[in-house]
This record gives C-alpha cells, sequence and structure tokens, in this order.
C-alpha cells in the first residue's frame, strides 16, 4: 500500500503516483527505540511527529552518515554464493569519521555500487550492520536508472555547473517523472535512517545533491532531529538555479536541516540569494556565524572546504613500491618538463581546454617543443549521455592532432591515461609533476591540487636521494571557476575558456625560478596540512553542535503539507490565544485596556482595499462603547485615513504614525506627542531619497506628516536590499545633528522623529488610566510586526514600574507562529477579528452609551 504520507508530500498535479516496482520487504533492521515497544514492521504512513518524554536507552551520542553510496566495496565471491565487503579507504564519507569525538559511533546509511538480489537483500543488510555498521539502501532498478541516470545526472548535475536544458537536444527537457523518481529514491534512504534512528540522541549527517529533498522526509517524522546537510558540487546563481520547475521544493526541503554547508562563500551566497528573492527570507550574520530566520528555527550556514586525507596520502608516499615507480616514471620522461592533469571524464572539467592551452604553448613558446610533456590522467565516467560522447570524440581527435604536429621519434606531448589509476600511481606521477594544470569550467571542489601539494612535499622517511631531500616546490594553474581555486593563493589562477592566457600561464609556471616555486609550495602546503578531511569535519560538527544546542527547550510543531511542510519552533511559554479563556478573564475584569494594530492584524496584508469591513467597525464600535474599555488603533498611518475610516465609532482612541499624533475618542483634537514638530529633516531627506528612488526600479516614496518611509517591495530583492542599507547608511550621516531616528523595516527605510514609538502610545495610555484612578487590570494588546514589538515589550516595563498592577491579566498577541515578546499568537487577522467579536458579544450592552470621551476613562 502507498504511504499516506509519500503521497501527500509529492502533492503531484495527477495525483496518482506509479508505484514503480518498489515491493516492502519482509523484514526490518533492529530499531533503536526511546519509547518501549515492538514495531513488528515500521509503519510508514504516519507523518507525524516522533518524540518521547521517555529517556533514552543511548548513553553516548552517535552520527548517522546518510550518502549516496556506502563507504564499503563488495565482490561477489569466486563461488558465486554470496558477497565480500571491505572499507573503501578512499570514500570521504569514511575518511570524515577522523574529526569526529573518538568516542562516538558512527552509523553509516547509503547504496551499494552492485546490484543485489532481492532473495539476498536481507543477509546483506545484517551483514553490513553488524561488521560494518552500514545500513544499505536498495532502489529497484527503474527508481535507480530514473534517480541517478536520470533527475541526478541530467537535471541537477547540469544545473548546477551552470549548463541550461536550451533544447530537447541539449540539456534534455524537464521530466516530472525523473523528479518523482528523485522522491521516491530519497523516501527509501529515510525509511532506511528511520529504522535505526534514535531521535533524541542521533545527530544525522547528510551529503550531496543526491539527497536534498530527504531532510523533509526526516523532519516530518522527528521535529526536533538535529540534522546536517552539505553539498559537495556548486550552488548556482539565482539567475540560473530559478529556471528549475522544483525549486522551491528543494530549497524548502534543504531548509529542514539545522546546519547547511558549502565549499565556498560563493555557493553559499548563490543560496542565501535564491531564499531571499523566491522565500522572502533573509540572512543575518551574527558574531562570524551566518543565519537563516525560518519560523522560529535558526538554520546555520557554514563555508567551509573540504580537505584531502593527510594520513592515507602519507601511508601511501611511505609504500615501498613508490620509489620504483617514481624511478620508472623519471627514466620514463628524463629530460622532460612534466606537466600534469588528473579529471574525470565529464563535461565539465575542461579537459580538452587543457589539451588546446598545451598545443598553444608549444606553438608561441617553442622552446618547449620536445621538452614539455603534458600527463593527462582521466578517470572513467560516471555519467553518461551524447554530450559526454562528444566530448570524448573531441578529446581523442585533439590528442592525435597534437601529437602528430610536435611528436618525434622519442618524443609525444600528450600521454592520456584513459583508464582507472590507482593512488599509489597517482602519487608517483604527482612526485615528478613540476605543475598541475587543472581547467575544470565548473568544479565544486577538485582535491586534486591539495594531492599534489603532499605529494611533492613528501615525508621524511622517503626522503632517500638528494633530489628528493632538496627544497619542496610545486605550481599550480588553477581555474577559477573550481571550489579549491581561493584556498591557493599561490597558484596561478586562470579563464578556461581563454585558451591564449591558459596556455602563457602553463608556461609561466614552468619557467618560474626554483625560489619563487619553493615559496608559493610552502604556502600551499602550511593550509593543506592544517586543513584537511579530519578539520573540515570536526568544524562541521561542532557547528551542528552550536546551532542544535536549544532543540529540546522549545516547542517544535510542524505545519504545511507537501514540500511545503516545516517545522515552527517557539519559547515554551509561546502557545495560541484561547478565545474561551480570554472571554472568562474579559468578563471579571473592570477597567480594560485594548491596543490593536491595524494592517496585518484586523487587516490582511494582501487586501488591496485597505479600509475595514462593517463587521471590523461594527466590532470596535461594540468594544469603545463599554464603559469599562479604553480601545486604541495604533498604526503607522496617517491621521486623516484612520480618522475616516473609523469615523463611526466615537470612543475609540486612535494613535496614528507611531503615535506622533494622539485623539482619545473622535470628538477630540489631536494631541502631538512627538517632542519635536520642526520638520527641516525633510529638505535633507527627501532629495537623498528621491536619489535612490530614481535609482532602484520599483521603490517609491510615502511622505506622511511627521514622517517619510522609503519602499521597496517591488523592487528587485536583492538591488533593493543593498541599496535600502546604503540608503539607511547615507541618511544617518546626512541627518547625524537632526531630531530624528532612520530605521530600517521590512522592504521600507524610514525617517521619523525621536522618541515616537507605539511603545511610548502603550505607556501614556497605562500611565494615564492609572493617574485618573483607573488602573487597567485587563490588557489586551495585538500586532504583527517589528513596531508592535515595542508595545509587547513596554508592558513588562510598565509592571515593574507599578504603572500596572502585578496582577493585571496581560494579553499580549502576535500575528503568526513566529518569534515575539508576546507570549500568545493567533495565526491570522481572520481569528483576530473572531476573537474581537467574541469580546464585543461579552460587553456590557447596558455600558454601550454616549459618554463624554475622556471621563469614560
Amino acid at each position: 500500500m502507498m504511504s499516506r504520507s509519500y503521497t501527500n508530500l509529492l502533492d503531484l498535479a495527477s495525483g496518482n503516483f506509479p508505484v514503480m516496482g518498489q515491493t516492502r520487504e519482509k523484514k526490518r533492521l533492529p530499531r533503536v527505540m526511546t519509547v518501549p515497544g515492538v514495531i513488528s514492521e515500521l509503519d510508514d504512513d504516519q507523518a507525524n511527529s516522533v518524540t518521547s518524554d521517555v529517556p533514552s536507552s543511548v548513553i553516548q551520542d552517535r552520527i548517522i552518515i546518510v550518502g549516496n553510496q556506502l563507504p564499503v566495496k563488495a565482490k561477489r565471491r569466486p563461488d558465486n554464493k554470496g558477497w565480500s565487503f571491505s572499507w573503501d579507504d578512499d570514500s570521504l564519507l569514511l575518511q570524515l569519521k577522523d574529526g569526529l569525538p573518538e568516542e562516538m559511533e558512527v552509523l553509516y546509511v547509503g547504496s551499494l555500487k552492485v546490484d543485489v538480489d532481492p532473495n539476498e537483500q536481507e543477509d546483506v543488510s545484517q551483514l553490513l550492520l553488524d561488521r560494518f555498521k552500514c545500513v544499505p539502501a536498495f532502489l529497484p532498478p527503474d527508481i535507480l536508472t530514473k534517480f541517478y541516470h536520470g533527475f541526478c545526472k541530467q537535471h541537477l548535475w547540469p544545473l548546477f555547473h551552470y549548463m541550461l536544458p536550451f533544447s530537447a537536444n541539449h540539456g534534455g527537457r524537464f521530466d516530472r517523472s525523473l523528479w518523482e523518481a528523485y522522491v521516491a529514491a530519497n523516501k527509501i534512504f529515510s525509511q532506511r535512517v528511520i529504522e535505526v534512528i534514535n531521535p533524541e540522541d542521533d545527530y544525522v549527517w547528510i551529503h550531496d545533491y543526491h539527497l536534498m529533498v530527504l531532510p523533509t522526509f526526516l523532519r516530518r517524522r522527528f521535529n526536533r532531529l538535529r540534522m546536517g546537510f552539505f553539498l559537495h558540487s556548486p550552488f548556482p546563481s539565482s539567475e540560473i538555479y530559478r529556471t528549475l520547475p522544483v525549486r522551491e521544493e528543494i530549497l524548502k526541503a534543504l531548509l529542514n536541516s539545522d546546519l547547511i554547508g558549502f565549499h565556498t562563500f560563493d555557493y553559499a551566497r548563490h543560496f542565501l540569494s535564491c531564499c531571499s528573492r523566491m522565500l522572502g527570507i533573509e540572512y543575518q550574520s551574527k558574531r562570524g556565524y551566518i543565519g537563516l530566520e525560518y519560523y522560529g528555527r535558526t538554520i546555520g550556514i557554514k563555508i567551509m572546504p573540504v580537505g584531502i586525507h593527510m594520513v592515507q596520502i602519507e601511508s601511501v608516499l611511505r609504500l615501498p613500491d613508490k620509489e620504483w615507480r617514481v624511478g620508472e616514471l623519471k627514466q620514463q620522461f628524463e629530460g622532460k618538463t612534466v606537466l600534469l592533469g588528473v579529471d574525470d571524464m565529464d563535461v565539465f572539467k575542461g579537459v580538452n581546454l587543457k589539451l588546446l592551452a598545451m598545443e598553444q604553448m608549444l606553438k608561441q613558446h617553442q622552446k618547449w617543443q620536445g621538452r614539455a610533456v603534458l600527463v593527462q590522467i582521466t578517470n572513467p565516467a560516471r555519467g553518461r549521455g551524447k554530450d559526454l560522447d562528444e566530448i570524448q570524440a573531441e578529446i581523442q581527435a585533439s590528442c592525435k592532432r597534437i601529437n602528430e604536429t610536435f611528436g618525434q621519434p622519442d618524443y609525444q606531448p600528450i600521454v592520456f591515461i584513459d583508464r582507472p589509476v590507482s593512488l599509489s600511481e597517482r602519487v608517483a606521477y604527482y612526485t615528478i609533476a613540476e605543475c598541475v594544470v587543472v581547467t575544470a569550467v565548473r568544479d565544486g571542489m577538485n582535491l586534486t591540487p591539495y594531492e599534489y601539494i603532499v605529494c611533492r612535499q613528501g615525508v621524511s622517511e622517503s626522503e632517500s636521494s638528494s633530489k628528493s631531500s632538496g627544497p619542496k616546490k610545486s605550481m599550480l594553474v588553477v581555474s577559477e571557476f573550481i571550489g579549491c581555486s581561493p584556498s591557493l593563493s599561490g597558484a596561478i589562477r586562470i579563464n578556461p575558456w581563454n585558451i591564449e592566457a591558459t596556455a602563457e600561464a602553463m608556461n609561466e609556471a614552468i619557467s618560474m625560478a626554483d625560489a619563487e616555486k619553493q615559496l608559493r609550495h610552502e604556502k600551499h602546503y602550511r593550509y593543506v596540512s592544517s586543513h584537511d578531511v579530519a578539520f573540515w569535519s570536526r568544524s562541521f560538527f561542532h557547528d551542528m553542535e552550536r546551532t542544535c544546542k536549544d532543540h529540546f527547550r522549545r516547542r517544535c510543531w510542524g505545519i504545511g503539507l507537501s514540500f511545503g511542510f516545516r517545522v515552527v519552533a517557539l519559547d515554551p511559554n509561546f502557545r495560541k490565544l484561547s478565545i474561551d479563556h480570554i472571554v472568562s478573564v474579559y468578563l471579571r475584569s473592570k477597567n480594560r485596556a485594548i491596543l490593536l494594530d491595524y494592517d496585518g492584524t484586523v487587516m490582511p496584508q494582501t487586501s488591496h482595499n485597505k479600509a475595514p469591513s462593517a463587521e471590523v467597525i461594527s466590532i470596535i464600535n461594540a468594544l469603545s462603547g463599554d464603559i469599562k474599555n479604553t480601545v486604541f488603533v495604533v498604526s503607522g498611518r496617517g491621521r486623516e485615513s484612520l480618522g475616516k475610516w473609523f469615523s463611526p465609532c466615537k470612543k475609540l482612541g486612535i494613535a496614528a504614525e507611531h503615535g506622533y499624533f494622539m485623539r482619545w475618542s473622535r470628538n477630540d483634537e489631536w494631541e502631538v506627542c512627538g517632542q519635536n514638530s520642526e520638520f527641516g529633516w525633510k529638505e535633507i531627506a527627501e532629495p537623498v531619497m528621491k536619489l535612490y528612488t530614481e535609482a532602484t526600479d520599483g521603490s517609491s516614496i510615502e511622505p506622511k506628516e511627521s514622517a517619510l518611509v522609503w519602499h521597496h517591495r517591488d523592487a528587485d530583492p536583492g538591488f533593493g536590499s543593498s541599496q535600502a542599507k546604503e540608503m539607511l547608511d547615507h541618511l544617518e550621516s546626512v541627518l547625524a545633528n537632526e531630531p530624528v531616528a532612520v530605521k530600517s523595516g521590512q522592504f521600507i527605510v524610514e525617517v521619523k522623529p525621536q522618541g515616537v514609538s507605539k511603545g511610548l502610545v502603550a505607556e501614556r495610555i497605562f500611565t494615564t488610566m492609572a493617574e485618573r484612578g483607573r488602573q487597567a487590570d485587563f490588557v489586551l494588546c495585538i500586532g504583527d510586526d517589528r513596531s508592535d514589538e515595542e508595545m509587547f515589550q513596554i508592558i513588562s516595563s510598565a509592571i515593574s514600574s507599578g504603572v500596572l498592577s502585578s496582577n493585571t491579566s496581560v494579553f499580549a498577541c502576535t500575528v503568526g507562529q513566529k518569534p515575539s515578546k508576546a507570549k500568545y499568537y493567533l495565526d491570522d487577522p481572520a481569528e483576530v477579528v473572531n476573537m474581537l467579536e467574541a469580546l464585543a458579544e461579552a460587553s456590557d450592552p447596558e455600558s454601550l452609551s454616549d459618554m463624554g470621551s475622556k471621563g469614560s476613562l
């Protein structure tokens, strides 16, 4: 039976998702439980959060590392009966253990590189769990093909490397069945994690673009799960990423992680830009940490390039056969200067660009003909397709042409090695190479330069010959489009598309003085040796611990369907306002203060007609007509519009423009509450705002009697935000000696007189009531934005100062489930109106008479 949570999550337009051959296994792996009981079969149909008040039986922390492939090698036994397994020492997932705490248990979840017969899967699963602490995810063949070779390699991989599907023959059109397979595969991975997870004690660390929607599946089951994600590929600019039809689904899924890691600031910046432009979420930087506030949760952004496994490289350098391998290569290339390239066979590695640059160097600098050799090692392709076939043919043709043009009887300028090369053989090539050249047009990280630097440094035990015991030196020519480029400041950075410049860089690298090569090498080696894979994983894990430290202190619950699912995390004391409760308290009270924001509180922000409805007018009129009530609308809007809209409400008080203007009832005069009534500063501020308005399409100025507001909601999000920051600095500078405050808000920059705020309005109302012998014993304060937080904050100080009694019933309420100084919330303006209607119905009809405005206080 198809799980209900699965179909809800997909939320497909068709409503019918194909089963795609997936079958339920007969037996599940043992699951670590935090609640008593026996699970005979994992219930996939529940989408509710799984939490427990029962203490966990697991004392030490454990981390579950999830990747597309397990860090194990699998071989069929010679008798064809069963499998033999061994660790894959080249796997990053295995190497990162070095940076985790020694006492921490590590469990792996991922797929195998081999096909295992369904009849053997149960035995293989048990064997891998017992001996390797690995949990295999077996993907049905049809899902695997569409998931990996389909969505991952045909859509995500090209797009993340800046290749757009311009036509059906170039990149291919978006295929929704491949997306469905991607989601199905991620769900299978989530099921394997769920079978073994202890949600209150375990950390989960998910790796790479194959599993970008996995965080949603896991967060849906475990609201407080401590979970990190690291992307090992580039993240494209928003202009590229926004072309993906499922762009928001993937972004929202990633935001269900607690920490998201990237190799470089560029990748992180692109991700943050996408969150801003597509989801309206802005990041904040505090004390060196970057975070995204998302429904009360702070999602950390980690920028840390991965390193190499120093121990593994140095152990290979100590192998006995290393010397003879190096000796053979030195003999083969005697009298030659070797440039080396080590790349996967991939359309983005720029191998042919490197060959063309070598050809150009031999033409421009003929001294290298017969002397310079480019050894190009090309690992087997991981993907497949017409584009890959074309690039392979192009590479072969270039090699043939260059060798025919510049080759001699004992000299071939291009040595092309198109086969798998072991690490020990690769180390030998690194050792004899004068320069490593990387011309990838886009690459997430690329550790080839790091490996080369360590191999050129060598280890003391291997320094047997006089040549190798001399000063260490190395040279790098690297593409500026790869992840490791920013960390290699001594490398010659190139634009690989510029063949002539790359050729000149290669000539410069091998012609450079040895002393300069040595200085650059030493600088690189200090960085590479100290920033290895253990340093990277340790740093990521520490940041994950820091980001998740408050998980079990906050109240969490999941909301939303499909990939709109997210977890709201709020203070334990923050709860929804009960209408029955507030009505009962309202009935017992004698002196009530009711303060209402307007936009976003009683009037939806999305409404085009901003005038209050007849229903709202009737409710507020009933509340303000009760002799026991002092009711105020406290808004940033101008007094003219508010006075006109609420003219039917005789007893209603209005505080306009955040309290600069204030009146206690319709028949009263407007009072000016600001400290200064001089507006000469407008002559300074308005020209500055006009300057930015002309330069920022979609922005506008809203003049008020006491303030000026610059709006950029309709401008480009990135440019508008940037201009707002510039304007804020500009205005603060030119208005430094003026009695005004310059503040930024949601899509606005506002200049207003000093000493004007909603908080001061609330304080004045409470104080006036107390002075007239009517100290409030009931306070209801409702608002939805940052300016209303000032009212919530002033309530506490009013109680401390005695303006309000400690016995006063306070209902500070924000609109929407979000972090706030208020202790209550209502979901939307409709609920606010319903609650106010209930209070109006509970008001004393006998007191709804026409009384003097100020006397009614």
